[in-house]
């Protein structure tokens, strides 16, 4: 039976991706949209997501709006990354219907304890809205088979030298999150920047007639600059999308349970320490170790497998030889 998924966003270029997999894939059963503020602002974040699951068609599937901004600071989109509009400047057809009219807390809650079978949470953004979930109704726990989050990274940072965006974007949410006691799964941003699809396949499917091939292409397409005022560079990442393939093929990817924390403080704020030492240290043998989750960490990922499954399902048919992230 397909799995029941519900995907946590902040739409821009790689949650479009995400959305259409998770809509096209046969074993995943998409049951809802919960949106926050992230890549662009809640309300750009909301109609991106109605408009691209309309090309997706899974037009059916309920979307629902959450918080405008972090628990604590104020909202920073990444606009210098994903555009104005939160899709590279890609315009898709207005939205014929709205969010749902309860909040996006509300609407997790009732889908996730309705749902017959435990419901895999899927959070592709920065993780306001789950942390207010668990902290308000805290019974959801139960019917959460697990958390598969895009956030954080073994390695360096993109927001910082250290930081992930999501995480940097709500640290106190991730925060909240790793505490939960909900078994958790970390897609991070050192698997997240392997996968990428070669630029010639990105060109011939933006060129396609069909709209959703269109789309996927154009947003592959998108570039990004390599510094400020500088060159704009081809990636052709699938981004959170690989998280979501991460749970229709988890033997492509090589994890360990490792100890994750949040920095919350400092130049470090937003940091996902992940702590790979095989023998305990000084902070073990002097009572300074707390505060640690037990985290299945995706540490080496199968990028050419990975992008091949993303393309199989989005545009039936149209798998390609994946190339490094650098390719093009």
């Amino acid at each position: 039976m397909p799995i029941p998924v519900i995907l946590d966003v902040d739409t821009g270029v790689d949650d479009a991706l995400a959305l259409l997999f998770a809509a096209a894939h046969p074993e995943l059963d998409l049951i809802g949209v919960s949106c926050v503020a992230g890549n662009a602002s809640l309300e750009r974040v909301v109609e991106n997501s109605l408009r691209v699951l309309a090309v997706a068609g899974a037009g059916h599937v309920p979307v629902a709006a959450g918080a405008h901004r972090p628990l604590i600071e104020p909202a920073r989109d990444a606009g210098h990354v994903h555009g104005a509009n939160g899709l590279a400047g890609i315009e898709l057809p207005p939205a014929a219907r709205e969010a749902e009219a309860d909040g996006a807390v509300a609407f997790l809650r009732r889908t996730i304890l309705e749902h017959p079978e435990p419901v895999t949470l899927v959070t592709l953004a920065p993780q306001t809205n789950v942390a207010l979930l668990l902290r308000t109704h805290p019974g959801v726990v139960d019917n959460i088979a697990r958390i598969v989050f895009m956030g954080g990274s073994a390695g360096p940072g993109n927001a910082t030298a250290v930081a992930e965006f999501n995480v940097w974007h709500d640290p106190e949410a991730a925060a909240i999150v790793l505490s939960s006691g909900v078994p958790l799964y970390m897609y991070g941003l050192d698997v997240f920047e392997r996968v990428a699809v070669p630029q010639d396949v990105a060109l011939e499917l933006a060129a396609s007639a069909d709209p959703r091939a269109a789309l996927v292409g154009q947003l592959l397409n998108h570039r990004i600059r390599d510094t400020e005022g500088g060159e704009s560079v081809y990636l052709g990442h699938i981004g959170d999308a690989g998280a979501v393939c991460s749970i229709v093929a988890p033997d492509a990817l090589r994890t360990e349970r490792l100890p994750v924390r949040v920095e919350l403080a400092g130049y470090g704020r937003g940091q996902t320490v992940v702590d790979r030492r095989r023998f305990p240290g000084e902070d073990l043998f002097h009572g300074l170790a707390d505060g640690w989750a037990e985290v299945e960490v995706a540490l080496g990922i199968d990028d050419e497998r990975i992008a091949n499954l993303f393309l199989d399902a989005v545009v039936p048919g149209r798998a390609a030889d994946a190339a490094p992230a650098d390719a093009g």
